[in-house]
């Protein structure tokens, strides 16, 4: 039971308003249970502790994960005693707790939960114009990131040869080189450079 018994009459009204609210607005994805003044309808188990929040998501399936916790304050009862005898062990299970506070105590929740290491994953500001609510996440815990895919690796364009390798390639090459050089094209055109030139025979004129 929460350690603020009795709210004044028309913050109780607006606190069981909300959780009405919160319950046909989550029940679109979970199954919603909730507790409110006296009733205590569906429990949370954390440790030792048996707790009843505001509100209870659990799956739809036979096993009735519990996928949430809710809890709506006032003005009232943001508070420190409140922080630790409620926030703290909602923080500590499983699944995540979200926390809904008037506008104006959004300053003192969270630092009401730095405070008390509470681990809560959003907290949510609610104000009413006329006859409707209106809600605002104004905090959310960073999700942890896992590694990136292999597909968003750009691929690694190949590496140039380097000198030594060039070297040996052409090291590789060379006897092809040789090879063509000795054949038998190669040595008549050598024989044909190293022959000398022949002298032209002088003409002999006739005598008449």
């Amino acid at each position: 039971m929460s350690p603020i018994l009795v709210r004044p009459v028309r913050e109780q009204l607006e606190h069981d308003r909300v959780i009405r609210l919160l319950q046909v607005r989550l029940k679109r994805r979970n199954e919603v249970a909730i507790n409110i003044g006296e009733d205590q309808t569906v429990s949370v188990k954390i440790g030792t502790v048996q707790i009843y929040p505001d509100v209870v998501l659990t799956s739809a399936d036979r096993g009735r994960k519990l996928l949430g916790t809710v809890e709506v304050e006032t003005a009232e009862s943001v508070n420190h005693l409140e922080a630790m005898a409620q926030w703290a062990h909602l923080g500590r299970a499983r699944a995540p707790f979200h926390l809904y506070v008037p506008a104006g105590s959004v300053d003192s929740a969270r630092r009401l939960a730095a405070e008390n290491h509470v681990n809560v994953a959003e907290i949510w500001s609610f104000h009413t114009i006329g006859d409707q609510t209106r809600f605002t996440l104004v905090h959310k815990a960073p999700v942890a990131t896992g590694r990136r895919p292999a597909a968003g690796v750009a691929a690694k364009a190949p590496a140039r040869p380097s000198a030594g390798k060039a070297a040996g390639s052409a090291k590789a090459r060379t006897p092809v080189a040789r090879r063509a050089a000795s054949g038998p094209a190669a040595r008549k055109a050598t024989v044909r450079a190293k022959a000398p030139a022949r002298k032209a025979a002088p003409r002999v004129q006739k005598r008449k």
